[in-house]
């Protein structure tokens, strides 16, 4: 088994790895493309990005390759000659199950060790490609603003020389009040030798300038007339950083994202005391602050030394402050000056308030952050469990190998693991659940999934067998499929007109009364009263296995006409072919003989 599931997991694993690949790069394809960087850089962000791609594509791996083993298995009937001579689908697994296990272990230190490495060098790296300089490449005819405090124009270009043609260059190093204006007939851009300045040379061409009168002081907005300069050759120098320089890797490891379980957890202990101390501080000034100039504590000096808050007596606080009569007792001017006065404090104290709460739910917002890191431990591993426990049986009870049901079936698991996953996570990111409950919701939802597969595999059960599931709602609702009763060449026994004439009786009245029976019923009620025609069926069933044994074939026709299942629907149907029945055993026909028919 090992021999057969390793490849296979090799194989979906880096095709899976791939896909996802493509999806980061489809994602990050406009901070790489136009910056001019080497194949090293982006073959060393394409190797952390990679890594720190494990924990989307292992499962998925996991959930086809064991697809494809237990259905090229169950195809080619090795399944069926394993369990045949007393091998059980658990023992058959076994060697499996052992890999998995080791294999959740090595995703959890995987998820502890190398993933906090791999996604801080990652993210360091991509931050430093989105602020390197792009790649100076110059349109013609178009307007081209990646130089910083430049705009330019040229009419045409030598794509051999580089050389540009009818050049319109607007500087605005010095502001846009003192912006210049340099037409050229022709120029050429070039780096310095440590592509850390533009130089610029320009042929032919003209500048022009505002000039700014000191004078009349710095904040003068009068300008004196601009100045024109011709030139024939000029050379200008621009501040344009073209190397890649990565930023430190310090802040982006002290983040959530580049810590283990260890430093998560003391994160967690740390942001929750602060927290703690900030609502405790919080609380502290609202219960001592005066109202009506009545506070609830005050502060007495103790014999050593030290201060302390003291309760208050009630009693003056407890007692009723006619607010209405303070404020009657005063002139209008004085109402107003109050009322103001009291809205004007309580828009403070509410806008106070209010920055408080933000910046106590963005540390509880960091505090979740931190906790989703620290159970994505362990949600890895137990996804690996969970996706092997769904694969490997429902490759035993689908029996199709090869890459086309089993992908259809993993890509399908997948989408809703991962939809469920996404909307877990982001109910626990904004704290609408418990961080724990919505992390692991995924899991919660597909580990019933794993344990029904694996109870339907080794039992044998046709899950995915569409005729069963039509015959179930066909009984259900009364609509099964019709009797075929032919003539019988062989009668091990002759039926009485006299004996089916009785049991004919019988059931015609017991098929009336359970008929008036549920005519007493509510609607609801009669779709599930089986007990009221329990014993009805039994009694048609009997009457059927004995006048089967009819030699004619108008009878034989009549009992094709009997649904397998009583209910209230077909009753008249069953009341109107008994009467049938009846007649036809009344009415003196003689059966009609093999020779006569």
């Amino acid at each position: 088994m090992l021999q057969r599931f390793l490849p296979l997991l090799t194989m979906t694993f880096f095709i899976c790895l791939f896909i996802v690949l493509m999806q980061f790069l489809w994602k990050s394809i406009e901070d790489l493309v136009g910056k001019g960087l080497s194949v090293g850089v982006i073959c060393e962000l394409f190797f952390y990005a990679a890594l720190s791609m494990v924990p989307t594509a292992l499962p998925l791996a996991v959930l086809l390759a064991s697809l494809m083993v237990f259905g090229n298995l169950g195809e080619k009937f090795e399944l069926t000659a394993m369990k045949a001579s007393g091998i059980s689908l658990f023992r058959i697994m076994r060697p499996l199950i052992v890999f998995m296990a080791f294999l959740a272990v090595g995703a959890f230190f995987f998820q502890n060790d190398v993933l906090p490495i791999a996604k801080t060098k990652m993210w360091t790296l991509l931050f430093s490609v989105r602020q390197k300089s792009p790649e100076v490449e110059i349109p013609a005819r178009s307007f081209y603003d990646q130089i910083p405090n430049m705009n330019l124009y040229t009419e045409s270009k030598n794509p051999e020389t580089g050389m540009l043609y009818g050049m319109i260059l607007y500087d605005l190093s010095r502001g846009y009040d003192n912006t210049r204006v340099i037409l050229a007939d022709s120029g050429r851009f070039n780096f310095t030798e440590d592509k850390t300045r533009l130089f610029l040379h320009l042929y032919s061409g003209e500048m022009f300038e505002n000039m700014r009168d000191n004078s009349m002081g710095a904040s003068s907005s009068r300008y004196m007339p601009f100045r024109r300069e011709h030139f024939d050759d000029k050379q200008i120098y621009f501040p344009f950083d073209a190397n890649f320089n990565r930023i430190d890797e310090g802040g982006m490891r002290s983040q959530y994202i580049g810590q283990n379980v260890r430093q998560l957890m003391h994160s967690i202990d740390s942001i929750g005391r602060e927290v703690d101390s900030v609502g405790t501080q919080y609380a502290t000034e609202i219960r001592n602050a005066p109202y009506f100039g009545l506070t609830r504590t005050i502060t007495q000096r103790q014999p050593d030394g030290t201060f302390e808050n003291i309760e208050r007596p009630q009693v003056a606080l407890d007692q009723p402050i006619d607010i209405d009569s303070i404020i009657t007792a005063r002139g209008p001017s004085l109402q107003k000056s109050y009322l103001t006065q009291a809205l004007a404090k309580a828009k403070r104290q509410k806008q106070e308030y209010m920055y408080r709460s933000l910046a106590l739910s963005e540390q509880a917002k960091l505090m979740r952050r931190h906790d989703i890191e620290m159970q994505r431990k362990f949600t890895l591993s137990f996804a690996c469990i969970i996706f092997f426990f769904i694969g490997a049986p429902l490759g035993a009870i689908i029996k199709k190998g090869g890459l086309g049901m089993p992908l259809v079936i993993s890509v399908l698991l997948f989408i809703v693991y991962f939809l469920i996953d996404n909307a877990g996570y982001k109910m626990a990111r904004d704290g609408k659940m418990p961080v724990w409950e919505g992390i692991w919701l995924s899991s919660f939802v597909l580990l019933p999934m794993g344990v029904f597969f694996t109870y339907k595999a080794v039992g044998d059960s046709a899950v995915f067998n569409m005729d069963a599931y039509r015959n179930f709602f066909r009984r259900l609702i009364g609509k099964t499929m019709a009797r075929d009763l032919t003539l019988k060449e062989v009668r091990m026994t002759e039926v009485e007109p006299s004996v089916a004439a009785d049991m004919l009786s019988h059931f015609l009245e017991s098929a009336i009364a359970t008929k008036q029976n549920m005519a007493a019923l509510t609607p609801l009620k009669r779709l599930f009263a089986t007990s009221h025609t329990a014993l009805l069926r039994q009694e048609l069933n009997n009457l059927v296995d004995y006048m089967s044994n009819s030699s004619d074939i108008y009878t034989i026709n009549l009992l094709n006409q009997y649904p397998f299942k009583p209910t209230w629907r077909n009753l008249p149907v069953i009341i109107e072919t008994t009467q049938n029945l009846l007649k036809r055993c009344g009415s003196g026909v003689k059966d009609i003989t093999d020779n006569e028919r």
